[in-house]
């Protein structure tokens, strides 16, 4: 059974946020060199251009992303993460769906991504992919990268 998720804004100052978001950066480079790893850390996230959700289940946290402006027709996806606990319950679902509704609320036409080429990466690029996004040339400050793949889908 798919658990139900309440998505608020978050401040980033809770344990669970903060774990969530440590392991998501722990994982970021084991997977990737340092140069490649684009994972926001939490003080970045806290700017002004980067509104941030957590998906809750009850007292607990089932995933997090966040939505940041490139500009006012474009943002961009950051720091998706299921807790491991709730991998393939729809969390990453739940989570992603909100952004796009909030994408659509401010107005932008397209959203884009970055995330990464090696294997670990390929349960997150099927996720993107079965929502419609579609590997792009890098965008914003992104470079080519053989351990980066750009996505991005219009709305």
């Amino acid at each position: 059974m798919i658990a139900e998720f309440e998505i608020r804004t978050d401040d980033l100052c809770g344990p669970e946020v903060a774990a969530l978001l440590q392991l998501h950066l722990d994982e970021m480079h084991q997977w990737s060199p340092p140069e490649s790893v684009h994972a926001m850390p939490i003080t970045r996230l806290r700017a002004p251009d980067v509104t941030f959700y957590a998906a809750w289940d009850g007292a607990r946290l089932a995933a997090c992303g966040a939505l940041k402006q490139l500009d006012p027709e474009h943002g961009e996806l950051k720091s998706m993460r299921a807790h491991p606990d709730y991998r393939g319950q729809g969390a990453g679902k739940a989570i992603l769906a909100h952004l796009l509704a909030e994408a659509r609320a401010r107005g932008y036409t397209r959203v884009s991504l970055e995330t990464g080429r090696p294997e670990a990466f390929l349960p997150a690029r099927r996720l993107y992919e079965n929502h419609d996004f579609a590997e792009c040339p890098p965008f914003g400050d992104y470079s080519e990268d053989p351990f980066s793949i750009c996505m991005t889908r219009t709305l």
